[in-house]
């Protein structure tokens, strides 16, 4: 058995459950529970990109005491408890000699760069992941902690590449270190990266992100040439990099490269195959039936929907099982086969009704209610169903977190393209302009184009007022580079 390449002046220790925390969590799903954090992080203006992923790993004990963003949002959300009534560790038990004298300081002071004085607190990880990248005031102990995570132990070939924009920074001596095994602060640097792009996808659309984002990918990979000391290891960075893979082909594919975006999904699919990954697989397979039915390839995204569900059967989520019937109803609709997607839909709502499950995979975080209603009103949509289309596009729209601002523009314009067609021109310009509004905060090349389809669609109605501001304002415009 391979040993670590970190040692520590104390046995490996398993880590203990915070049952604590678990309680509090209560009947909600590790998802839901997250969403609340998130929600409670924006009451105080912190920026917390908090999952299903980081509830889990907190519950499991991985997370020994959240640092210190978290902290203000966990204190916000359970006024008059402390971190230990909370489950966690004191601070100054888990880091370094430079850390606990910091400790002292309230958490809303400044915090020095922590120093890694001791194996043990080398040892320990948290994912720095509460800052935007693209805040100028991004946190100097997080990404001085992400950069060493991710570059200590890599050698030259993980120095190669770089992830500056997602919070981690090339470390030129890193190529000077003699090449080592990888372990687990590398993997955990590798899902945080895949969360950190999923944010700001999230938040910003895909076309300023794809190009920054091979580093990233190139990054990952080279972990996978070097080896990890664990199959435990090994395993959560082939999924890592085929997580990450996938939401570079997404990134791909919702700024108008379907050919990058098909072989980022079948590099995914390969590595899935390749290790026995069956969540990766349907993942991969899902976000294929996608991309094919965006493509106009619909029987290839019928068989890939279906293969999917396949596979994601004994993985024992009905959410992603929802998700998947609702990409078959995809297929079906381009196919114009009315019965087969009604067919779809009804598993679907019914899967999404039995609600979220600790089975629930990480990525599927943005699938919720109002995505279910938007991909329902895309079936109708393409069946020429254009009234029923609005009626779950508008819905879709009402629904949407605020937080995600791509999407809430993503489902407006389907509203208005729906609107137009439908013979609605008056309302299709209004939602027509409130996806304007959003085009200085979200890039996408999807939105852009479903945009401009519904400008021609409202040509031959330019004569009216609210249709001509709006043919007016989209003209002006910014084309995309």
């Amino acid at each position: 058995m391979a040993s670590s390449t970190v040692t520590s002046s104390r046995p490996d220790r398993p880590p203990r459950p915070n049952l604590a925390f678990r309680r509090l969590r209560g009947r909600r799903s590790p998802a839901e529970f997250a969403a609340a954090v998130r929600r409670a992080a924006r009451e105080i203006g912190e920026q917390v990109s908090c999952d299903a992923r980081y509830i889990g790993r907190v519950e499991a004990g991985e997370i020994r005491c959240p640092n210190y963003a978290y902290e203000r949002v966990f204190l916000h959300m359970f006024p008059g408890r402390t971190l230990a009534d909370l489950g966690f560790a004191p601070r100054s038990s888990v880091r370094g000699r430079g850390a606990r004298a910091a400790a002292a300081e309230p958490p809303s002071a400044p915090t020095p760069r922590p120093e890694l004085a001791t194996p043990e607190t080398e040892r320990v990880y948290e994912p720095y992941d509460t800052q935007d990248p693209y805040d100028t005031h991004f946190n100097y102990e997080e990404s001085d902690v992400l950069r060493r995570a991710f570059m200590t132990g890599g050698g030259a070939t993980v120095a190669a590449a770089s992830l500056g924009p997602f919070g981690l920074a090339f470390d030129a001596s890193a190529a000077e270190r003699p090449p080592g095994r990888v372990g687990s602060k590398e993997a955990g640097a590798l899902e945080d990266a895949v969360r950190r792009i999923r944010l700001l996808d999230d938040r910003h659309g895909a076309d300023g992100l794809y190009r920054r984002a091979a580093g990233p990918l190139r990054a990952a990979y080279a972990l996978l040439d070097a080896g990890a000391t664990r199959q435990a290891t090994a395993d959560r960075l082939y999924s890592g990099a085929g997580e990450l893979a996938i939401s570079v082909g997404w990134l791909a594919h919702d700024s108008g490269r379907f050919e990058d975006a098909r072989s980022h999904y079948a590099e995914a699919l390969a590595t899935a195959r390749m290790t026995g990954d069956a969540a990766l697989e349907a993942h991969a397979f899902c976000n294929t039936a996608f991309l094919a039915r965006d493509a106009g390839r619909p029987r290839e995204a019928l068989r890939a929907a279906q293969a999917a569900q396949r596979i994601a059967r004994p993985l024992g989520s009905d959410r992603l099982m929802s998700l998947l019937a609702l990409r078959e109803a995809g297929g079906w609709a381009g196919l114009s086969d009315p019965t087969g997607c009604r067919q779809a839909l009804t598993r679907a709502h019914a899967l999404f009704q039995r609600g979220p499950s600790d089975a629930d995979p990480e990525w599927m975080s943005f699938y919720g209610e109002a995505e279910l209603e938007a991909l329902e009103a895309q079936c109708w949509s393409t069946l020429g169903d254009w009234p029923r289309a609005a009626r779950h596009a508008r819905r879709a729209a009402e629904l949407q977190d605020p937080h995600f601002s791509r999407n809430i523009a993503l489902y407006t314009a389907e509203l208005a393209d729906d609107l137009a067609r439908g013979g609605s021109p008056d309302e299709a310009a209004a939602a027509g302009m409130r996806v304007l509004d959003l085009l200085d905060q979200v890039q996408s090349s999807r939105i852009r184009t479903m945009l401009a389809g519904t400008a021609r669609v409202l040509l031959p109605h330019r004569r009216a007022p609210e249709v001509s501001d709006f043919l007016e304002r989209h003209a002006a415009v910014p084309r995309a580079v």
